[in-house]
C-alpha cells in the first residue's frame, strides 16, 4: 500500500530551483535509499516530506495512515545537539510529543512506548544516563528509539551512520534492517555511503543532474555496479560485527 506518492515535484527555496521533475512512490515495507551528490536536494526533499517546507510545484500524497506528523525522524546531529544535557529517557520520551499535539505531561501509554523503544534499541540500561556522556553509536540508538516513539509505520533517517566507526556502522545498518524486515517499518534513508547502504535497500532514488527511481536491481543494472561485490561487502560488515 502506498504511504507516500510524490508527483512531478520541483524543490527549492524562493525562486531557486534545486531539483525538478521528481516522481517516486514509497509503499509499506519498502526500504528506500536516497543518494546523490552534495547539494543535489536530498535534505530539501526530506524537509519537504516532513512538512517543514513546501514544494515549488507538484504534489505529495500520503496514505495508509501516514502523515507528515506521524513520520519518525532521525536528523543529522550538530555539535550542540550531541552535548544536550538531558537523560536518555527524557530524549526518547520526547518522541511522543508529536503524536497527539502538545501536552503538559506524558501518559502511561507514552511511558510504556518509550520503554519498549529503548528495549528494542537495547539501551534500557542507559535510560538514566546523560545523553552527552554517551558514545556516538549509543546516541544514534537513543535518537532511533526517539523516532520509534513517533511512528509505527515510517522512519526518515538522515545519514544515520555519519561519523561512526565501521563496527558501529555495521551494527546500525543491521538494526535498521531488522526494524524494516521484522517489525515492518518502512525506511527512507539519505546516505552518501552508497556501497555499504545499497545491500539493505529495496529501492533507490538518485537525485542529481539525472534522476533515477527504481528497485535496487534496476539501479545496479543501470550503474553497472556488481551485486556480488555488494553482497560481499554486507557479509564482511556482518562478520566484523560478529567477531567483536
Amino acid at each position: 500500500m502506498s504511504q507516500i506518492k510524490c508527483t512531478d515535484l520541483t524543490l527549492g527555496y524562493g525562486a531557486q530551483e534545486i531539483v525538478t521533475g521528481l516522481s517516486f512512490e514509497v509503499n509499506a515495507g519498502d526500504y528506500l535509499c536516497i543518494v546523490g551528490e552534495n547539494g543535489s536536494g536530498k535534505s530539501t526533499l526530506m524537509k519537504t516530506l516532513l512538512g517543514l517546507t513546501k514544494p515549488l510545484s507538484g504534489s505529495i500524497t500520503f496514505g495508509d495512515g501516514v502523515t507528515a506528523r506521524s513520520i519518525g525522524y532521525l536528523p543529522q546531529q550538530t555539535d550542540v545537539q550531541r552535548d544536550f544535557p538531558a537523560s536518555v529517557r527524557e530524549i526518547v520520551l520526547s518522541g511522543c510529543l508529536g503524536r497527539d499535539g502538545f501536552r503538559p505531561f506524558y501518559s502511561k501509554a507514552d511511558k510504556a512506548l518509550a520503554a519498549r523503544s529503548m528495549e528494542r534499541m537495547n539501551i534500557t540500561d542507559l535510560s538514566r544516563r546523560c545523553y552527552r556522556e554517551l558514545s556516538g553509536g549509543q546516541q544514534q540508538r537513543v535518537l532511533l528509539a526517539r523516532a520509534l516513539c513517533a511512528t509505527e509505520k515510517l522512519l526518515l533517517l538522515d545519514e544515520p551512520v555519519a561519523g561512526l566507526d565501521p563496527k558501529v556502522t555495521a551494527e546500525m545498518y543491521e538494526l535498521i534492517e531488522s526494524l524494516n524486515k521484522h517489525d515492518g517499518v518502512t525506511v527512507i534513508m539519505i546516505s552518501h555511503d552508497i556501497a555499504n547502504s545499497l545491500p539493505y535497500a529495496s529501492h533507490i532514488l538518485h537525485i542529481g543532474s539525472d534522476i533515477f527511481f527504481g528497485t535496487r536491481q534496476e539501479y545496479l543494472d543501470k550503474t553497472h555496479l556488481d551485486q556480488a561485490h555488494l553482497d560481499k561487502t554486507r557479509f564482511a560488515q556482518k562478520e566484523g560485527t560478529d567477531r567483536e
